[in-house]
C-alpha cells in the first residue's frame, strides 16, 4: 500500500459547544484521490482547515510523512509540501495569471538573502510558475490579469498556484464549484494526471465527479465519519444512502 503522506488521528475541533469535527481519522496516500463528501455543515471545510494549519485542533494529531506536525501554521506547511485551494476564489485580480503563480512559487523558493534583487529575476519561481500554468492549460493566458479570467479559469489558476509551490499533498475545497461541464472535465483530467506523484484530498458536492475520480471516499455527517472506503462500498452503504435520502448516490 502507498505511503500515507498526510494523516490525521482522532482529530477534533470544538467551537464553544459546537463540535465541528468529531474524532476524525483519515489518511491521504500518494497516488490516490481521497474524496470527502457530506451535506453542508458536515465538517468538511473545517477538516481541510485543520489539515492545512488554518485551525488548531482541540484534540488529536496530524502527521506529515510520519512526522508529527504540531501547531504548524499554513506558511510552514506550504514549505513542507502541502498546497490547498479555497471555496471562494483567492487570487490577486490586478496581477497577471503568471504573476499570481510566481508569487505562490515564492512560498516554496524563498530568497531572503536577495534583498536588493528583483523578485522577477528568480529563475526557480518563474520556472515553477510556467510549469504550473502549463499543467492546467493556462499558458496562453499567462499575461492576462487574473480579474479578467472566466470563473472556470480562475479556479484552474488557483490549482496552478498550488502546483507552483510543488506540493506533495493537495487539499482541494470544492474546485468544481460554479464550473460548466467542459471546465469540470478538464479539472478532473488534471487531477488524474497529478495523482501518481501526489496525495490529493478532494472536497466536492458533484457526486458524478467524485465517483469518477476518487480512489477512496470518506463520508462525513455532523462532524464525524459516517463511512469510508472504496467508492462502490460507500455507494452501497446503508447508512450513507439514508443520510443522502437514497437519491444522491
Amino acid at each position: 500500500m502507498a505511503e500515507a503522506m498526510l494523516a490525521a488521528n482522532r482529530l477534533t475541533r470544538r467551537f464553544g459547544g459546537l463540535v465541528a469535527v468529531d474524532d476524525v481519522s483519515i489518511e491521504l496516500r500518494s497516488g490516490q484521490i481521497h474524496a470527502v463528501i457530506g451535506t453542508n455543515g458536515a465538517g468538511k471545510s473545517t477538516l481541510i482547515n485543520l489539515l492545512a494549519g488554518e485551525l488548531i485542533p482541540t484534540s488529536g494529531s496530524i502527521s506529515l510523512r510520519g512526522a508529527p506536525v504540531k501547531h504548524a501554521r499554513p506558511h510552514r506547511l506550504a514549505r513542507l509540501g502541502i498546497g490547498r485551494t479555497f471555496q471562494r476564489s483567492n487570487v490577486f485580480p490586478e496581477f497577471s495569471t503568471f504573476e499570481n503563480c510566481r508569487l505562490a512559487a515564492q512560498a516554496r523558493y524563498p530568497r531572503a538573502w536577495a534583498l536588493h534583487e528583483r523578485a522577477t529575476r528568480c529563475r526557480a519561481s518563474s520556472d515553477a510558475a510556467a510549469r504550473a500554468l502549463a499543467a492546467v492549460g493556462l499558458t496562453a493566458r499567462g499575461q492576462v490579469p487574473a480579474g479578467l479570467l472566466s470563473h472556470g479559469e480562475r479556479r484552474e489558476l488557483e490549482i496552478a498556484m498550488c502546483l507552483a509551490a510543488d506540493p506533495t499533498v493537495l487539499l482541494l475545497d470544492e474546485p468544481l464549484a460554479g464550473m460548466g461541464a467542459e471546465e469540470s472535465q478538464r479539472v478532473l483530467e488534471l487531477l488524474r494526471r497529478l495523482k501518481p506523484e501526489r496525495a490529493i484530498l478532494l472536497v466536492e458536492h458533484d457526486m458524478d465527479a467524485v465517483f469518477a475520480v476518487a480512489d477512496v471516499i470518506t463520508v462525513m455527517a455532523d462532524g464525524a465519519v459516517l463511512a469510508s472506503g472504496a467508492p462502490e462500498a460507500v455507494r452501497n452503504d446503508a447508512a450513507v444512502r439514508e443520510a443522502y435520502l437514497g437519491d444522491t448516490l
